[in-house]
């Protein structure tokens, strides 16, 4: 019964994907000024066949004689755009976007607290003297060294990530309070 119902819904999405949208095909007849009339740009959901100024331009700016002369100007084209392959594409997107902004509230919020409980939060309380001096998760690869809950892989990239730091700051203090760039 299920494999029928996953089959049935396999065809219908099928049948959809095979009937273009009437938004998906046009022809588009740009026509340049022709004596007093201004140049128009006309678009209409035609067939390939009916892509021609005869079937596209309505209403026809000149009568009778003129309308082959008109129409010998205009330039007409078919387009077809796949508008699913549009969407998949800014659902990605927007899915990727979604992501990085969970990321960043987690970078922003989660993290210092999950610190916080981790580690103390003696340690993130630093005198106004020290400021910039020390590095608040300075010890953080002897506690989670010591720790049995995390993997040892996470000891490695937190050791990692400390590391960073100490050199961030290090460059700060070269180059804030030294005035010297390192190389």
């Amino acid at each position: 019964i299920m494999s029928q119902h996953i089959f049935t819904l396999f065809i219908l999405l099928g049948i959809l994907y095979l009937a273009p949208n009437s938004e998906d095909i046009r022809c588009k007849c740009i026509c340049p000024p022709y004596r007093d009339i201004e140049g128009q740009i006309y678009n209409q959901n035609v067939s390939l066949k009916d892509c021609n100024c005869l079937h596209v331009v309505e209403p026809m700016p000149v009568d009778g004689k003129d309308v082959e002369a008109y129409c010998l100007r205009c330039e007409c084209k078919y387009e077809e755009r796949s508008s699913d392959t549009i969407k998949v594409t800014i659902i990605i997107y927007l899915s990727i976007l979604g992501l990085l902004l969970l990321y960043m509230v987690y970078l922003t919020l989660l993290e210092p607290m999950l610190k916080r409980r981790l580690f103390g939060h003696s340690q993130l309380i630093q005198s106004d003297d020290d400021v910039g001096d020390q590095q608040p998760f300075a010890n953080a690869h002897n506690v989670l060294s010591r720790s049995h809950s995390r993997p040892n892989m996470l000891n490695k990239v937190e050791h990692a990530q400390q590391r960073w730091r100490r050199q961030v700051q290090e460059q700060r203090k070269s180059v804030f309070d030294r005035h010297v760039v390192l190389s």
